[in-house]
């Protein structure tokens, strides 16, 4: 019997645990896609315990709203044992709610948040036990303690012990990016942190709160928008913003991937009876979207941002909770849409006019992977290997076997080793370890081939997929 998550924990051949440990550990971290707050980076932030950097809770801002932050991942383990609500999103006092999850937590045999939490308690924390419901006051203290005196557990200092090169946030046109420019005036901070361009709510139209966000848009701009022009106008302006400020990649969360042929007409008549409150029938709303996709994907191009699209996603699904939490508190499912067609089409337009950007396709569907995989195919050229990527496993697929079926899928039916990796989509400085587990599971699915006959046994070109996937390609693909 293998002992519990040892240093060769998920490398079953020796090839595996070399390219592991020879290669794939050493290399630097590309954080290219996350949702941490900038500002925490900034002021260095050091957490009171435990539950704050791993369960979050609630806050009121400024505005008198209430907001729910923290790991819905975990929060969804603690509710499917059975969690009152008050232990996860409400305000008991946070050892109670570490207690209860560090019983949810040891139910929790084959989910991949078993995994995360013993990789962080172990690389953070020096923490080589089993956390569950008995020993949760000995890995309440002995992370408390760590948190609050040593001076390597700061964000900073956990960044740092990292190894992260690069941390891409996530963050709306309309921000002002006050604090990724203190940080990159900050001559301490060693790392870099860009912004990545995140124009959802100018997108979605047919959402609740368009006409009110536009609004917003427009006061940040200083001018009004009467058209679908304007719009793309002002989004063109942000996004050279973004750049100068080291934005490498932009990010569209698409419930579905809309496309009709892009009319400024419809477009612009769609936009205005958003504005004036009317609704707009799905044909409008498509059109509106797919115009903005297409202008956004050109000017991508045009400034060398890779468009990183994520869809096939049901969000709120529970209507009760979504009216008493709000949106980002682990009520989101998979959806079963069919993107073939519309984002073969989006590509074709773009690339038929020589600009289309680097593009990362994410589905939440497992099932896409062999479709996206065959699409990929279609548009790639020669201005960088692996132009159109296969994105990691996303979210729910962000699992052992997720990550297997996403990187045998693109060896089957692309090139494995011009992928560009792996990010943590993460709002915890702690995830970090996600990379860990991904470069375990990719070195043992290399090593398997190697030692079934499937791959030579080539020390130079082993070592260059392997630090490729790791680090160098992701290095590459975004310009770092």
């Amino acid at each position: 019997m293998k002992a519990f998550m040892d240093q060769n924990f998920l490398l079953d051949t020796p090839t595996a645990q070399h390219l592991y440990h020879d290669y794939a550990a050493k290399m630097p971290i590309c954080d290219y896609h996350c949702h941490i707050p900038p500002q925490e980076i900034y002021e260095d932030r050091r957490f009171d315990n435990i539950a704050q950097v791993w369960l979050g809770g609630h806050q009121v801002l400024a505005d008198g709203s209430d907001y729910y932050f923290g790991d819905h991942y975990k929060w969804r383990v603690m509710r499917s044992n059975g969690v009152p609500e008050e232990y996860i999103t409400g305000d008991k006092p946070d050892r109670e709610r570490f207690q209860k999850f560090a019983e949810a937590l040891e139910m929790a045999i084959g989910n991949p948040m078993y995994t995360w939490c013993h990789m962080e308690l172990k690389k953070y924390f020096g923490y080589n036990g089993v956390l569950n419901g008995e020993t949760a006051e000995e890995v309440w203290n002995l992370c408390n303690d760590k948190l609050q005196h040593d001076p390597n557990m700061t964000v900073r200092g956990l960044i740092r012990q990292s190894n992260v090169a690069f941390i891409g946030t996530t963050d709306d046109p309309i921000d002002s990016l006050e604090w990724h420019k203190k940080i990159k005036e900050d001559p301490s901070i060693t790392f870099t942190v860009a912004p990545s361009f995140r124009p959802d709510k100018a997108v979605n139209i047919q959402k609740p709160g368009f006409a009110e966000y536009m609004r917003q848009f427009e006061q940040v701009v200083g001018r009004e928008f009467h058209c679908v022009g304007c719009v793309v106008k002002a989004l063109d302006e942000r996004l050279q913003y973004f750049v100068s400020m080291g934005c490498r990649a932009s990010d569209h969360g698409l419930d579905y991937v809309p496309f009709r042929e892009p009319d400024a007409d419809i477009a612009t008549a769609a936009f205005q009876k958003a504005m004036a409150g009317e609704p707009v029938t799905v044909e409008e709303a498509e059109t509106y979207q797919s115009y903005l996709l297409c202008a956004l994907g050109r000017l991508y191009h045009k400034y060398n941002v890779a468009m990183q699209i994520h869809y096939s996603c049901v969000r709120n699904a529970n209507a009760k909770m979504f009216k008493q939490l709000g949106p980002d508190t682990g009520y989101d499912m998979i959806a079963i849409t069919d993107g073939s067609v519309s984002l073969s089409r989006l590509l074709s337009n773009l690339t038929e006019t020589g600009e289309c950007p680097k593009v990362i396709l994410y589905s939440l569907n497992p099932a896409d992977f062999d479709m996206l995989g065959t699409l990929i195919g279609c548009f790639q050229d020669d201005e960088v290997p692996g132009k159109i990527q296969l994105g990691s496993a996303w979210w729910f697929c962000d699992t052992d076997d997720g990550m297997q079926q996403q990187m045998h899928t693109l060896a089957r039916l692309g090139l494995l080793g011009n992928f560009i990796g792996m990010l943590t989509d993460s709002r915890s400085f702690l995830s970090y370890t996600r990379h860990e587990l991904f470069r375990r599971i990719m070195c043992n699915v290399i090593g398997t081939w190697v030692e079934n006959g499937q791959y030579p046994n080539d020390e130079k070109l082993l070592k260059k997929i392997v630090e490729g996937i790791s680090f160098s390609n992701a290095a590459r693909y975004f310009g770092l």
